[in-house]
């Protein structure tokens, strides 16, 4: 009897994973919410930007490669820039936003067009206003997007369903 308690003990202790079962990047899917988005781009905080860093590293991001690795880190795949990303998930009205939207900026060389031609930016609402992103100086950070600049490149945001990434 105490063999087999053990055994027991033992088999709920392994990893899924050891079993052939769901991988970390399934695991994290199923327990993907918008704070869990959060908490995983926070500890990126201060990672150099660099413009067209590669999905593969993260010691250095611009902000489609920072997006896509976070959302990847949770079991949900994204394309690589931030227009392609805007066509994922649903439309969220700004009033409405909840942490882990995705949150798209115009930017001075998008300014002129409309439309999703007119996205040149993208972070993660952080939740009260803030974003998380990176973009220049200081790479990661956390930012206000209610005032100035960031309220006037606002162009939209979506939700991923989470529920999607849950049930596949």
């Amino acid at each position: 009897m105490k063999k087999i308690v053990m055994l027991l003990l033992m088999l709920t202790l392994m990893p899924v994973t050891a079993f052939g079962g769901l991988g970390t990047t399934e695991v994290n899917a199923a327990t993907a919410t918008g704070y869990g988005i959060v908490q995983d781009a926070k500890k990126y905080l201060g990672t150099p930007y660099k413009w067209g860093s590669s999905r593969y590293t993260t010691r250095t991001f611009d902000c489609s490669s920072f997006t896509q690795r976070v959302f990847k880190e949770n079991g949900i795949p994204l394309p690589r820039g931030a227009r392609d990303q805007s066509k994922r998930g649903y439309w969220v009205q700004k009033k409405n936003l909840r942490q882990g939207d995705l949150v798209f900026f115009s930017t001075g060389a998008t300014d002129q067009y409309s439309g999703t031609r007119k996205i040149g930016h993208v972070g993660i609402y952080y939740g009260d206003g803030k974003v998380i992103h990176t973009w220049g100086t200081g790479g990661v950070r956390i930012q206000r997007m209610d005032s100035g600049w960031w309220s006037r490149h606002y162009v939209t945001a979506r939700r991923i369903d989470y529920s999607y990434w849950n049930n596949r």
